[in-house]
């Protein structure tokens, strides 16, 4: 069986996008057959950062719908032959999604693949409500401001109250902190809380934290998972993320000013 993950916050603009076409394309990388599912009706972006928006021919809806099937839907990444991208629909309501048409489109990618990535809207509508309810792990994506956390903690008592697992009594959905948009000097500088701040409002494991950084729009707008750029901090955080996910030990990075002592000695502020 696959291992469902949304991405979820409850505000727009944190990463959600950027953050699941990262930790699909991780999965994959690491030899993982995954999907990556676009639960945006209307609006689409995914297919934008994995870069395939001239290859939808048929998009999540359809397959819904029974105008397409799943194999005719599913979009091959050009990157990793492990990764597999179905796409939102850009023009039908969010009210076309129905929580038995998303349940059987998962219960037939759980057949073949041994991830599957749902790439949740913002907000609690429908169609963030359904990206949630079939998940069994939760990536929690907030930036380090006091009204994208509270948004987030809205989301963590939707989770616990009205997914699957919780309906059926099972063992509760896992539930991981992503912080974007990190910068220790802002946080210094009473800008940003901290990430002790926000693991204190939240109380959830930390998984990673993404600095801020311009390498992520320049990755996306080149439709690139950030993850491929090894170079820049933001795809080394998300190889960190992903692998902490898949057991592996691995330190937190960024968390502190890159300037340190060093750089204070050396004229740094």
């Amino acid at each position: 069986m696959a291992r469902i993950i949304v991405v979820t916050s409850g505000k727009g603009g944190v990463g959600k996008t950027t953050t699941s076409a990262a930790i699909a394309m991780g999965l994959a990388k690491k030899g993982h057959k995954t999907a990556v599912i676009d639960f945006d009706v209307g609006l689409r972006n995914l297919d934008l950062i994995m870069g395939c928006e001239r290859r939808v021919v048929y998009d999540f809806i359809n397959v819904v719908n029974g105008e397409a099937t799943l194999h005719q839907a599913l979009i091959k990444d050009k990157n990793c032959s492990q990764l597999y991208i179905l796409p939102a629909s850009q023009t039908r309501d969010k009210d076309a999604l129905s929580k038995e048409g998303v349940e059987k489109v998962l219960d037939e990618l759980s057949k073949t693949f041994k991830y599957i990535v749902c790439d949740s809207p913002a907000g609690i509508e429908k169609g963030a409500h359904l990206a949630m309810y079939f998940a069994d792990d939760a990536f929690v994506v907030t930036n380090p401001e006091v009204s994208s956390v509270r948004d987030s903690d809205r989301m963590l008592g939707l989770m616990s109250s009205k997914s699957r697992r919780a309906e059926q009594n099972l063992e509760p959905i896992k539930e991981y902190l992503l912080l974007s948009r990190y910068s220790p000097e802002r946080v210094k500088l009473g800008e940003m809380l901290s990430v002790e701040d926000v693991q204190e409002i939240l109380s959830l494991h930390l998984l990673g934290v993404i600095p801020e950084s311009k390498s992520v729009l320049n990755a996306s707008n080149a439709g690139i998972p950030i993850i491929l750029d090894e170079k820049s901090d933001a795809g080394q955080a998300y190889a960190d993320i992903v692998a902490r996910y898949l057991g592996e030990e691995k330190p937190h990075r960024f968390i502190e000013d890159k300037k340190g002592f060093f750089g204070k000695l050396f004229g740094g502020k």
